[in-house]
């Protein structure tokens, strides 16, 4: 009589750990960032990808021609918060697997959902500008990062991620948004510091992890396809809100921490705990 072993269902996957190696840890506390293979599997993408898109072309605002549109706009269709719109994107925000990644890469104790946000870059969508995400963000601890999770495998003609190796170390730039200017600016002076330009396809399955003050970009989409891609960010569980710097991080404090003040816990029902030993 043979015996039918099932399959670990889609949930149980993205709850299932991934081991991370100690020279992988040291490789992102070196350079900032790093990708991992096979860390979804094709069946939990499609899966997904599915019910993210579908909230994608509900939620979307920006409708303009893409000749009408700024250089921001063309970079790619920015929908965030998309866990509060789907339990089925829920289910893919709070993968454990997934945070417990970010949390092991950080050498933190555990890990909170920041926000999610999904960046499908639309057939001849232009450049995403050199920048570092923590520009946006008021919280006073380095002890942040954003999971880039392609939803198809990503070739160069799409625009894949790009990282400037090392680059969280250094305070250029870091007084920009993401623009024009970032990426003349940035381009400019990570050319100056010498610091190696990793840009490379991203196969089915392999995500990425980049610091909050890791430099990156990403080409134009030169297919005939949107590149489409969920974004998570974590940070440190035990971070705590600092005193805004620019109206982005007033605007984040404001919607991400209702009812927090400058000093308090980065915590609030926006920013559940989804990993913790």
């Amino acid at each position: 009589m043979t015996t039918t072993v099932s399959q670990p269902s889609l949930r149980e996957q993205l709850d299932a750990p991934y081991s991370i190696t100690p020279a992988q840890v040291e490789s992102f506390q070196t350079n900032g960032y790093i990708k991992l293979k096979n860390v979804l599997s094709p069946e939990v993408i499609a899966h997904y990808q599915k019910a993210i898109s579908e909230k994608v072309k509900e939620l979307n605002t920006n409708n303009l021609p893409m000749e009408q549109r700024n250089t921001y706009q063309k970079a790619f269709l920015q929908v965030g918060n998309l866990w509060r719109h789907s339990e089925v994107v829920k289910e893919f925000v709070f993968s454990k697997r997934m945070g417990k990644i970010a949390t092991d890469l950080m050498k933190v104790k555990g890990v909170r959902l920041y926000h999610d946000q999904a960046l499908y870059k639309e057939p001849n969508g232009g450049v995403t500008p050199w920048h570092a995400d923590q520009y946006y963000w008021p919280i006073d601890s380095d002890n942040t990062v954003t999971a880039w999770i392609p939803l198809q495998a990503t070739p160069m003609e799409m625009g894949p991620l790009a990282f400037s190796a090392q680059s969280q170390k250094f305070n250029m730039g870091r007084e920009l948004e993401i623009s024009d200017e970032s990426e003349k600016k940035i381009s400019k002076a990570v050319l100056e510091k010498g610091l190696t330009l990793d840009e490379a396809a991203f196969d089915l399955g392999e995500i990425s992890y980049h610091m909050g003050w890791t430099f990156h970009r990403a080409g134009p989409n030169k297919s005939d396809r949107p590149r489409e891609v969920m974004t998570i960010i974590y940070h440190d569980k035990d971070a705590r809100i600092k005193v805004p710097e620019t109206k982005g991080q007033e605007g984040d404090l404001k919607a991400w921490f209702p009812g927090c003040k400058p000093g308090d816990l980065a915590a609030s029902p926006l920013t559940p705990v989804i990993f913790a030993y």
